[in-house]
């Protein structure tokens, strides 16, 4: 009967320390994270300096603090600017959902060689965009960019922020759109 006790028992703390051995490994398998992964995108302003110093500097923003569902944007700016003038324009996107904001063009810029900005005019508007700033593969970016503007027109500016990963080749046909906007443009 002893026998019997003893060998339940060492039974029993063999069983016990193979099951706490298997809980500890779970507890320490850690999940992979994607270092690509989308940000919420909560706020965007895009500035307009004149580049010859004349001009007011223009600012244009689309805030949606919720992020897309929900309610609707609170800002969703009117791009106003002077025709036959050129503008250096800068782009700033936040995630001001987060506590405290995050400032997300940071992260866009280090991932440069994964992000491009897309500009698309549509409706008659007389303008030229050139994206300024150059990755690390000498690719653009378009966090900068120069707008070269002709004569009065109005119609649709379309800015798209397109994640690609690993594909990114200088053109807007490859990735997924993080974020795209579509602002009402005044040159005038």
């Amino acid at each position: 009967m002893k026998k019997r006790a003893i060998i339940f028992g060492l039974l029993s703390i063999v069983i016990a320390l193979a099951v706490a051995c298997k809980k500890e490994k779970k507890k320490t398998v850690a999940t992979p994270t994607n270092p690509n992964e989308q940000e919420l995108i909560t706020t965007f302003k895009i500035v307009f300096t004149d580049a010859n110093g004349v001009l007011p500097d223009v600012e244009a923003q689309f805030v949606d603090i919720d992020g897309p569902g929900g309610n609707n944007p609170t800002v969703f700016d009117t791009i106003r600017l002077a025709a036959n003038a050129t503008y250096n324009a800068t782009i700033t996107l936040l995630d001001e959902a987060a506590v405290p904001a995050e400032n997300i063009t940071e992260e866009v810029e280090e991932e440069g060689v994964d992000h491009l900005f897309c500009f698309d005019l549509t409706g008659g508007l007389n303008a030229v965009i050139t994206k300024t700033d150059l990755d690390a593969n000498n690719l653009p970016i378009g966090i900068t960019s120069q707008w070269t503007l002709g004569n009065a027109s109005t119609g649709t500016s379309t800015i798209r922020l397109r994640h690609q990963p690993g594909v990114k080749n200088g053109q807007c046909d490859v990735g997924e759109t993080d974020i795209e906007l579509n602002f009402h443009t005044v040159i005038q």
